[in-house]
């Protein structure tokens, strides 16, 4: 049991203890709690306060940050699916470092990671006795390899935990003339495991179960995966089914009782523990309630539907519900463009600033973060890959092994860094205050309730500051459940104050701590709009697979001093202060964040002639990349022709004389990337004149924006650029945006 402590501060009270299995009022702690007819809106609430996670759910919370592992015959076909015809030797692996794998995931502050044994095209990465289209047919280790046992043996060596992803989709199965998905067979009733001659198993546990042929040969190689590689503490299924034949169903209540009986420790992803966060972005929700209404009992359900609406668990959610119940989610997303591992050129990876935003978004917003990172085909993470693992620990440790709350005066249950150990605060005044011997500065708060006890109770909190006398918020937000992680511009102080200012059940907070995060000063980007407004901001990754939404170098910043000049001079703390968008028409921006006495890197931004009254015509141009993409002031959108021979004619709409035109090449495509041309100008769109012939190198590794000056001013009320020349994989000339200059 959990020590309980009595708090003689003003607005607390003593707790509960931790292990009463009901609240005074009578209502269980329960996983899962059903809703009766006769509930009223509160009784439905105070039963949503009751929800708590099992055992292994909380084991599975506290993991954290988690790694994904794909892996197999779509890294050398460069192929995200697979088509399950793929012939095995095409796994073409000579090495294999998982050592070097676990050495970076470690870095990175992981505690567990999920290797996909079997992706939908059902090559198995183990060896095993039930299928031959696997890495025994390979040539890797002369047929006898086995990747899952070298993971498990290298996490072994730095103490990291193992999951196994099994996809019940099994392209392989589908496609083969005898193959068994889908194959009609009878269910009838079975042993498992099927005895293979030559290959007892150590482990003499047997199920009886009434299946067809697929699940039989679904829970024989779970029988292999849970019984002969150690401990498993996440078992994963995919909803994703890229064929299905003839009406194959999944008997899921005979793999969850092999499950729990083969391997206690484990949660089970997309069924009744955890939850699909909703996306494969990284994009979190800003209030992620774990505490799920279901229509029928999810106890017993076999089918869970994937749940990605924006508004998961609040009170009116609850109100239509026939059963609360725990199911935790588990935000996903990939360090490179892709879940598998294609080439170091064109798969961008992510940045560490992105890759530690969304580890405070998703741990910090009361789910798991779950990055993969794809192996190469030399058998080793990359380098881009695993600078940004260790970057990223680097600053998991600098900013969160150091709390800056100990040794303060407040509520010791609070304070002791035990998540066993809580406070159950006072309904008539439920606020906690810490206070300091001296001002501390601080950007981070971590708060954590006691879920695993107590449930999720708080709706909503505020967090103040004692400054200038008097208390003055500094942070605002919803729920907390599991974990929530407060960012909010320094402050230095040496008292704060969290106010619980809306929660279904009287608050118990197990946890509180400090953090300073030490921000860098950003890269910035300079943009404008169609209207011709200007905006200086932490330059945004452009990471095209699956974009979040999120700006991430913005998010990591509590406070930002940027200064800029419009004449190309060099900025100083003495230039304009940036602090919202301005009207700007041609000019040389030149801007610098400053944070903390230090200085980031220039950002540079020459801005042609505003296009409010521009036109544009096209000899040709594709369905999806209208030619007004090139004039639109969005270097995200881009023209892109239809044929090989195209021309773009622009209408200014009225004369100028101009000096220079400027080329952006689409950098998220990388395709038709315009290298020469001949620009030509006229000042009533019939007589032309030619201004210059342009040659722009190198685009496919640097596709940033080209400039080319003319030899003299050019009047012109019309321009004509024809394109002689192309880089990238397309015959067909791109061009995100346009300038020209006076």
């Amino acid at each position: 049991m959990k020590q309980l402590l009595t708090m003689l501060l003003p607005g607390l009270l003593t707790a509960g203890m931790a292990q009463a299995q009901t609240n005074n009022k009578g209502t269980a702690y329960r996983n899962t709690i059903a809703v009766q007819a006769t509930d009223t809106k509160e009784d439905i609430v105070r039963k949503a306060a009751h929800v708590v996670p099992t055992a292994n759910q909380y084991a599975a919370l506290r993991n954290e940050f988690i790694a994904f592992i794909h892996f197999g015959p779509n890294t050398f076909t460069r192929m995200e699916w697979g088509n399950g015809q793929e012939d095995p030797r095409i796994f073409d692996l000579k090495e294999l470092d998982t050592d070097q794998w676990c050495r970076a995931m470690k870095a990175s502050g992981m505690k567990m990671v999920i290797l996909t044994v079997k992706h939908h095209d059902g090559f198995v990465l183990w060896q095993s006795r039930y299928t031959q289209h696997g890495i025994m047919a390979s040539g890797f280790q002369q047929g006898k390899g086995d990747v899952l046992r070298a993971l498990t043996n290298s996490c072994a060596k730095v103490g990291l935990k193992v999951g196994i992803y099994l996809s019940p989709a099994d392209l392989y199965q589908i496609e083969s003339p005898n193959g068994l998905y889908g194959n009609l067979s009878p269910y009838t009733t079975r042993t498992i495991p099927r005895p293979v001659p030559g290959r007892p198993f150590a482990n003499k546990t047997t199920f009886q179960a009434s299946v067809d042929d697929y699940n039989e040969y679904f829970m024989n190689q779970l029988f292999e995966l849970l019984t002969e590689y150690g401990p498993v503490h996440e078992v994963w299924f995919d909803g994703a089914h890229p064929k299905t034949k003839g009406g194959q169903q999944y008997n899921y209540q005979a793999w969850r009782k092999l499950i729990h009986t083969l391997a206690p420790q484990a949660v089970i992803f997309g069924k009744e523990d955890i939850r699909w966060c909703g996306n494969e972005a990284g994009r979190t929700r800003p209030t992620e309630y774990n505490v799920m209404p279901y229509a029928a009992n999810p106890d017993t359900l076999a089918s869970f539907g994937d749940l990605t609406a924006d508004d998961l668990g609040s009170r009116d959610k609850l109100y239509t519900a026939n059963y609360l119940h725990y199911q935790q989610a588990e935000t996903n997303t990939s360090i490179r463009e892709g879940w598998f591992y294609r080439d170091e050129t064109a798969q961008q990876v992510r940045s560490a600033d992105d890759v530690f935003d969304i580890y405070e978004r998703s741990v910090g917003g009361n789910s798991t973060f779950l990055l993969n990172i794809p192996p190469n085909r030399d058998g080793k993470f990359s380098p881009a890959d695993v600078a940004c693992l260790e970057e990223t620990g680097r600053r998991i440790r600098a900013t969160y092994e150091v709390n800056l709350f100990k040794g303060a005066r407040g509520p010791a249950a609070v304070l002791d860094g035990q998540p066993t150990t809580f406070t159950t605060l006072n309904p008539a005044n439920p606020e906690i205050i810490i206070t300091h011997s001296r001002p501390v500065t601080i950007n981070r708060l971590v708060l954590q309730e006691a879920i695993d006890t107590h449930g999720e109770r708080v709706e909503a909190h505020t967090v103040d500051a004692w400054l200038n006398d008097q208390w003055q918020p500094i942070a605002t937000a919803t729920n907390i459940g599991y974990k929530r992680i407060l960012r909010f511009a320094t402050v230095t102080s040496p008292k704060f104050r969290i106010r619980f200012t809306q929660y279904r059940d009287t608050p118990v907070i197990s946890n509180i701590t400090a953090h300073y995060y030490k921000a860098r000063p950003p890269r910035l980007q300079i943009t404008r709009d169609s209207k011709g407004m200007v905006s200086i901001v932490p330059f945004n990754e452009s990471f095209g697979w699956k974009p979040h939404g999120e700006n991430a170098a913005k998010n990591l910043q509590s406070e930002l001093d940027i200064r800029y000049t419009l004449d190309g001079s060099e900025p100083g703390a003495q230039a304009l202060r940036y602090t919202e968008p301005f009207q700007a028409a041609q000019a040389n921006i030149k801007a610098v964040a400053l944070t903390k006495g230090q200085r980031g890197p220039l950002a540079t931004q020459k801005l042609g002639m505003l296009k409010t009254n521009w036109t544009i015509t096209t000899s040709s141009e594709s369905a999806t990349h209208k030619s007004q993409a090139a004039i639109d002031d969005n270097p995200n959108t881009w023209w892109q022709a239809a044929d090989g021979d195209a021309s773009v004619t622009i209408d200014l709409g009225s004369e100028y004389k101009l000096s220079a035109f400027a080329y952006t090449p689409p950098a998220r495509s990388g395709a038709g990337l315009m290298s020469s041309g001949t620009v030509q100008t006229s000042t009533d769109g019939q007589h032309w004149q030619e201004a210059g012939n342009f040659v722009f190198g190198n685009l496919v590794n640097d596709p940033t924006t080209r400039y080319y000056p003319f030899t003299q001013k050019r009047p012109a009320r019309y321009v004509r650029i024809r394109v002689t020349g192309l880089e990238g994989n397309s015959r067909q000339v791109a061009i995100a945006e346009l300038d020209f200059f006076e």
